[in-house]
């Protein structure tokens, strides 16, 4: 009996032994597994992914440039800070204020009553030189420069054949002829002799 009794204890621990480590063993094979499982398609997926995806980014970037037709910007391009000079100063009931500013580009926002009524910008045309070409059949000048209308709330002035001056109306009461007036008021002149 007491041999029997022991037996049954020893079963009971074996039984359990074995399901405690197979329980153990499933888990960490089946943590192996997923680990490994995790770890296999990252491991060869990268080189793949970054490869792909270059080359995704490069058939990306050629379809938008051929979309747009607009290169990226040259690095004969001036800052954006070295056209801030030239905008027109705050008076009159109006707020001049900066806006955005990067390589080539520069903009002002036209303020009246804490209401935007325009934007104002200069863009260094060196990089976009289809921009220039709206210019080239101009019939009206502004500052002794060429001038067009595009659309019906912008009109834009062409400085040395390269600077590109806007005024858009962002109000209904901006009309075009106080976006001559405010185009007047940059320093054309000075931005002209700007290289």
């Amino acid at each position: 009996m007491i041999f029997s009794f022991q037996r049954k204890q020893w079963v009971a621990v074996a039984l359990a032994t074995v399901v405690f480590v197979s329980g153990c063993a499933g888990t960490t094979g089946s943590s192996s597994s997923s680990s490994s499982q995790r770890n296999t398609p990252t491991q060869t997926q990268p080189q793949k992914t970054s490869q792909d995806t270059a080359q995704s980014w490069e058939n990306t970037q050629r379809e938008t440039t051929k979309r747009n037709a607009a290169p990226a910007v040259k690095k004969e391009a001036l800052p954006g800070s070295r056209l801030n000079r030239f905008f027109p100063r705050s008076g009159d009931g109006y707020q001049v204020v900066a806006a955005q500013e990067k390589k080539g580009f520069s903009e002002y926002k036209l303020k009246q009553g804490g209401k935007d009524m325009a934007v104002l910008s200069i863009s260094d045309t060196i990089s976009l030189p289809a921009a220039r070409k709206k210019y080239e059949k101009s019939t009206k000048n502004i500052g002794g420069f060429p001038a067009v209308t595009q659309g019906s709330n912008i009109t834009g002035v062409l400085v040395a054949d390269r600077f590109q001056v806007k005024a858009q109306s962002r109000d209904r009461s901006f009309t075009e002829s106080d976006r001559q007036v405010w185009l007047q008021k940059f320093d054309l002149q000075g931005l002209s002799r700007l290289n």
